[in-house]
């Protein structure tokens, strides 16, 4: 799977020195987390399909943070 294809729009943005730190490690572990899910759980991840896999990715990823919460909103 070659994401250079699938991906249309790489955004950079600049830190400052006290957040710096902190939010790399955040971004680190999140896209390590999700290599992982990609690569190792559900092997083979096609084109087609790569947006519901972030898609789910993404709600457990903030299920985990909320919990129960994430309703009430």
């Amino acid at each position: 799977m070659n994401l250079d294809k699938m991906v249309e729009n790489h955004v950079k943005g600049k830190s400052s020195a006290a957040t710096a730190k902190s939010d790399k490690n955040s971004i680190h572990v999140t896209m390590s987390i999700l290599n992982k899910n990609l690569l190792e759980i559900h092997h083979m991840v096609s084109e087609k399909y790569l947006q519901n896999y972030l898609d789910e990715f993404v709600y457990k990823l903030n299920r985990r943070y909320f919990g129960e919460k994430l309703y009430d909103n």
